[in-house]
């Protein structure tokens, strides 16, 4: 075994540039689900119910929760 063999350190890819996949958040999800436009989002009562049950754990858009007058924190 060759004794002159030198070890490589660090991360080989970095720096190079890896493409960023997106998924959409379970908002959109819900919003294509119910078949809603932007415009539709705020008089739908089906979507606020469930933003009122996941506004904790899923992100909701702050203009939304604007809109029906929810806290925004």
């Amino acid at each position: 075994m060759a004794t002159n063999l030198k070890r490589r350190r660090g991360n080989p890819d970095w720096g190079k540039i890896t493409p960023v996949i997106s998924s959409p958040t379970e908002f959109e999800v819900e919003v294509a689900r119910l078949g809603l436009t932007k415009s539709d989002c705020v008089a739908s009562r089906a979507l606020k119910l469930w933003c009122d049950r996941h506004w904790d754990r899923v992100y909701v858009p702050e203009w939304l929760l604007a809109e029906w007058g929810m806290e925004v924190g």
